[in-house]
């Protein structure tokens, strides 16, 4: 009886412990940034979700709360002001924890598919805020950054602004030239405006 006690106790104190561990973060689901690109499928204002359609065609569904922020819309403009613009298309900011995906921010790239490209960073200037792509075909394309344009390293997501080779004081490496990356960008006449970078 007594060692029932005992192996009962230590039980409870393994489940305080971590109950606690928990609580305190570090047993915590890690937190991850990240960044998609696609066009905006359905609204729903109840539930507080936007599913978005990326280009292999799969649905990803996140959540905005009242710290979401929307850019290019309209001034003053709500994740759910979106409805009513489906087919448009937006690069979504978000954040993910354990099977949670919260919407950062949303920034609307208006009807007109966004255009994309595949290549190796040939050189970058944080100065001139561009980074020049040598596509497969041998050809330096050179691309403007947009105000909010970011960087999917793999690892997370960094402020294009941060373009260097360097790290980051993040601790997360941007985009390396010799990298491969996908860009997805739209055009403005003659300028081509990147707006998300992925690594390959």
């Amino acid at each position: 009886m007594k060692q029932k006690i005992i192996t009962t106790s230590k039980k409870l104190a393994h489940i305080g412990l971590f109950a606690a561990l928990c609580a305190s973060g570090v047993l915590a689901a890690p937190i991850v940034k990240r960044a998609i690109v696609g066009s905006i499928e359905t609204v729903d204002k109840t539930a507080k979700t936007v599913a978005v359609k990326i280009a292999n065609g799969t649905m990803e569904t996140v959540k905005w709360t009242g710290k979401t922020t929307v850019r290019g819309l309209k001034d003053g403009a709500k994740a759910a002001d979106f409805a009513g613009h489906e087919g448009s298309h937006v690069i979504v900011h978000y954040t993910v924890k354990g099977t949670e995906k919260t919407a950062d921010a949303f920034e609307y790239l208006g009807r007109e598919t966004p255009k994309v490209m595949e290549g190796t960073i040939k050189a970058t200037d944080r100065g001139a805020r561009t980074v020049v792509v040598k596509t497969g075909e041998g050809v330096e394309e050179t691309l403007d950054l947009s105000e909010h344009a970011v960087v999917d390293s793999g690892k997370g997501i960094v402020d294009a602004a941060k373009f260097t080779a360097k790290e980051t004081k993040e601790g997360t490496k941007a985009t390396e030239e010799g990298a491969k990356v996908t860009v997805h960008y739209t055009e403005e006449g003659e300028r081509k405006i990147a707006h998300f970078i992925k690594h390959l």
